[in-house]
């Protein structure tokens, strides 16, 4: 008799990978470069490690539209789930204080997974010269509309 050795089942992922999203305003409006649209965003991004199980690493605000790096828990809410709720939160924050009609924020999202630490690596430094290739600043470390809360490149 042949005894028959199981192949070995595959382990959990112990990482999820890491998604690149930008989030555009609606109609493109400008209203992302003020101090309330920074503080909203780094709050919510801080809280959604606790709420939803997300992790934002680097993210950065031009006027019309956000980039950021996140990166899900095995147990987290879908990315559409989170990205709407992140969405309403900071909606209702920057309309009421900027006295901005609503809605703030286009329906949709593009979204992307990252390969490697080195995908990322090269997708931020890209996403950190936008405010230069726009003139909005002479380099990249000028650009204040910016932040990281979780180191997501180990």
């Amino acid at each position: 008799m042949v005894k028959h050795e199981h192949l070995p089942h595959l382990r959990p992922i112990a990482q999820q990978p890491i998604v690149f999203l930008t989030v555009v305003t609606h109609r493109r409006r400008n209203c992302l470069l003020d101090s309330v649209a920074l503080e909203s965003l780094t709050t919510i991004f801080q809280r959604s490690t606790t709420y939803d199980d997300w992790f934002v690493g680097d993210f950065l605000l031009m006027p019309d539209h956000v980039h950021l790096f996140a990166r899900a828990t095995l147990d987290a809410k879908p990315l559409a789930h989170w990205v709407r709720t992140w969405k309403s939160l900071s909606a209702r924050r920057i309309s009421s204080d900027l006295r901005i009609p609503a809605p703030i924020w286009q329906r949709d999202y593009f979204d992307r997974f990252l390969r490697s630490a080195d995908n990322y690596s090269e997708k931020w430094d890209y996403v950190a010269e936008n405010p230069v290739r726009k003139n909005f600043c002479r380099e990249a470390k000028d650009w204040r509309w910016k932040g990281r809360i979780h180191d997501l490149r180990d």
